[in-house]
């Protein structure tokens, strides 16, 4: 079994052959929820692609460890990237379409407020909301053992996410009549894609023009319709195998 991950602020001090304390939230989960002891493998990464192997030397009360760290490890900066525009879904929906994207391997998730959302995110609605996304992806993130943790937008108008796919090196729009299968879309050895899912609604016919417009057409994950918190992982596996980021 791969070792557990926790989640510190920063790793720049950090050497191998030093110890690092982990205490607050983390150091509780580890100690109370994990109930990790000495001699334990563990790695700690600050979300940012830096991670720290070692084990545990010391356990303290509750809530706080020492980890003796063996080597630090880099990850690679993924390439090309995806970004997933998600349509508000209704409920716990979205945490939902954030955790499993997350442990998939997205790189971003832009909050959508399309036309056909039944959710809004208004006032402190939409802080807290925002703030149950982020903090999913950094759960989901140590979860799936990742060292990159991906960003989690601020929410996006529609003229927003328009100008958003126009700076992408691939664009497209999941949707169910679109005439050309993603399966088979010509994508880029580099750069940045970025995919449009919508609500349960669909994509309105004035959205689908502007996205028309700044370059990403309609295009068919399957012959299923998903809901649209699984289209978003669904699509992110495929296009990580074409890629060749799960080779």
């Amino acid at each position: 079994m791969t070792a557990p991950v926790f989640l510190v602020d920063s790793l720049a001090d950090v050497r191998a052959g030093r110890t690092l304390t982990l205490d607050g939230p983390e150091g509780r989960h580890a100690v109370s929820v994990r109930r990790l002891r000495v001699g334990e493998e563990v790695v700690l990464t600050d979300g940012h692609g830096v991670g720290a192997q070692g084990s545990v030397a010391a356990v303290e009360g509750k809530d706080r460890l020492t980890v003796a760290v063996a080597e630090l490890c880099t990850e690679e900066p993924p390439n090309p990237t995806i970004t997933v525009v998600q349509a508000l879904p209704k409920g716990d929906r979205g945490e939902l379409a954030v955790e499993t994207m997350t442990e998939t391997g997205v790189d971003a998730i832009v909050p959508w407020a399309a036309a056909r959302c039944v959710t809004q995110w208004k006032g402190e609605r939409a802080a807290k909301s925002l703030g149950k996304w982020r903090a999913t992806a950094r759960e989901a993130g140590k979860q799936s053992r990742r060292l990159t943790f991906p960003e989690v937008a601020d929410p996006l108008t529609t003229k927003q996410v328009a100008a958003l796919l126009a700076d992408a090196d691939f664009a497209a729009v999941l949707h169910e009549e679109g005439s050309s299968p993603l399966a088979t879309a010509e994508l880029p050895a580099t750069g940045r894609i970025v995919l449009v899912v919508g609500p349960e609604g669909g994509v309105s016919p004035e959205e689908l023009t502007a996205f028309a417009e700044a370059g990403a057409q309609p295009y068919r994950l399957g012959p299923t319709v998903l809901r649209t918190s699984t289209a978003g992982t669904a699509a992110t596996a495929l296009l990580l195998g074409r890629t060749g980021r799960w080779n």
